[in-house]
């Protein structure tokens, strides 16, 4: 996965982002969103950022 890819355009928040939001406790979209700012604007990223946030939170449960 390209960690620099970005996955919300209006705000600019890449993969990456979304990944430090989670690793530092981030748990749900929302939190993602008040972290990031990522799907707040227009909401067209919501689906990815979602996706996103539920990966990276497996990933961080099963470590």
């Amino acid at each position: 996965m390209n960690l620099d890819e970005v996955i919300c355009f209006c705000q600019n928040v890449t993969s990456g982002m979304i990944k430090d939001a989670v690793d530092s406790g981030a748990a749900t979209l929302e939190e993602v969103q008040e972290k990031t700012g990522a799907g707040t604007v227009c909401g067209s990223c919501i689906d990815n950022v979602r996706r996103l946030v539920e990966q990276f939170a497996a990933e961080r449960a099963s470590r």
